[in-house]
């Protein structure tokens, strides 16, 4: 009898873990990625959204843009520099990212570099004895929450071995070397292509410069006209291509080729590397301070927001040191500005305390995938998945409003870029009234609208690669927004 007892309770064992064993087989599991995809650091530089450009040296006591490489380093003299106040300052921005020129195309060095006097070490800026590299990377660990990045121009108009390839590139991998083993962790590198007519023609080793980069600072971002980890967007005015692809053929870029322009703008749907934009722009007209000029308009700093991180890339923003050594408080002023608005306008999402439906979702309700995870916290890797019917139809996610509706002028949509970046085209209706036909979403896709009272707000996916993901959409009420003045 004992044994019979023993061998029923070994049965009944059995057949529970089966069927423990199946019911877990039968929990939805997430669809298959769609390639290209980001890597963990291109993520973490996209969720920044806003980064931080300063541009500093001999041309800010010139009043120049482009320095000639012949200006006496005793001019560099900041008395009141201090590090600590860029880095508030960028805090107060909501910046988590800031990048300082350690050299421009003038070749004066803000830090003390052996392979070169032309630097701080001729200045009269604490004897010869400064280092602004160092002082703003130190600020940078002191404060928390903010990470260095730093811009090593490869064209230099001082330094005689421009112009010989083998000598000048062992001089540039130097430099890189130094900054890159001195002054700790850095977070994003920046090269360009800018030379001017008529100079010295110069062969980069681009190649070797990136390999080493790698190698020094394995979870670095590069940033260049061809990546390979952050392109550039075409253009200087911070705006991006109302189609914009993270992915593009880093096989059909150089770096400095104007013809390549739009492409970068747009980023290519077949593209078959994960390289996103980033969209630069200065506070002011120039990207070096100038007593003379002012800081943007709000309304333009706004605007510049919605077309650079609104079309799914990373807003570099410049703000000038001026020649005290300090962000100048016009632009202090405007750069708090800029964060007010954005907190009042993206703080409230007024579809959280809506009724969220959705054409299908994946694995039935209660399968981790419905609609009610574009409206939770996390803007990455909870979404709403549709069923994968393989028949063609629409599928779109919907926001239904209380009695009385909603009063708004932006509508937000965020992909699960985690997977792949996937929308082709969509649209979006209110009360069945259509309102806007758009392409690519990505990371972030903001529309700004005439305003809107409504109760039906309908996301419509018209074409994508594979099955779209969304895993964040968002009604906003931006104030600052006047259709007039647009």
């Amino acid at each position: 009898m004992a044994k019979f007892c023993c061998s029923l309770c070994i049965i009944i064992i059995l057949l529970l873990s089966q069927l423990v064993i199946s019911r877990r087989e039968q929990v939805p599991t997430p669809p298959l990625p769609v390639l290209p995809l980001p890597t963990f650091s291109q993520i973490k530089w996209q969720e920044r959204e806003l980064i931080m450009f300063l541009h500093f040296g001999v041309n800010t006591f010139t009043d120049s843009e482009w320095g000639t490489g012949k200006e006496n380093p005793s001019i560099f003299n900041p008395v009141g520099l201090n590090a600590n106040q860029w880095v508030t300052v960028a805090s107060e921005a909501g910046i988590s990212l800031m990048i300082l020129t350690a050299k421009h195309h003038d070749g004066f060095c803000l830090w003390p570099s052996k392979y070169t006097d032309h630097s701080v070490i001729l200045s009269p800026w604490k004897n010869g004895h400064g280092d602004v590299v160092q002082e703003f990377v130190s600020a940078v660990k002191a404060h928390g929450g903010i990470d260095a990045g730093l811009y090593l121009s490869p064209w230099d108009r001082h330094d005689r071995r421009y112009g010989h390839d083998l000598r000048y590139n062992e001089y540039y991998l130097a430099q890189l070397q130094e900054l890159l083993n001195k002054y700790g962790s850095v977070k994003e590198i920046w090269f360009d292509g800018a030379k001017g007519k008529n100079e010295k023609n110069m062969s980069y080793y681009f190649t070797d410069w990136f390999a080493m980069v790698r190698e020094l600072q394995s979870s670095i971002n590069i940033f260049s006209d061809a990546g390979p980890d952050v392109r550039w967007v075409g253009n200087e005015k911070g705006f991006a291509g109302n189609t914009s692809w993270s992915t593009i053929n880093s096989t059909s870029l150089s770096i400095g080729n104007a013809s390549i322009i739009d492409y970068l703008n747009k980023g290519d749907q077949k593209g078959t590397n994960w390289l996103p934009a980033e969209c630069d722009v200065s506070i002011r007209k120039g990207w070096f301070w100038h007593k003379s000029e002012s800081p943007k308009k709000l309304s333009e700093l706004l605007e510049i927001y919605y077309y650079s991180v609104g079309r799914n890339c990373v807003m570099l923003l410049n703000v000038p040191p001026n020649s005290t050594g300090l962000i100048s408080e016009t632009d202090v002023h405007r750069l708090k500005e800029f964060r007010r608005a954005i907190d009042t306008i993206f703080s409230t999402n007024l579809a959280e305390n809506c009724f969220i439906k959705a054409s299908s979702q994946r694995g039935g309700k209660g399968g981790g995938f419905g609609p009610e995870k574009a409206i939770d916290s996390d803007h990455l890797w909870t979404y709403w998945a549709p069923r994968n019917d393989g028949d063609g139809k629409e599928h779109w996610i919907e926001i239904r409003a209380p009695i009385g509706g909603l009063r708004f002028n932006v509508v937000r949509i965020q992909e699960a870029i985690g997977l792949g970046q996937r929308i082709v085209r969509h649209e979006i209706c209110v009360d069945s009234k259509k309102l806007v036909e758009g392409t690519t979403v990505g990371y972030k896709r903001l529309h700004r609208l005439e305003e809107v009272h409504g109760r039906v707000v309908r996301i419509i996916i018209k074409k994508s690669r594979g099955l779209p993901l969304i895993s964040s959409i968002g009604l906003h009420f931006d104030p600052y927004y006047n259709t007039n003045e647009q």
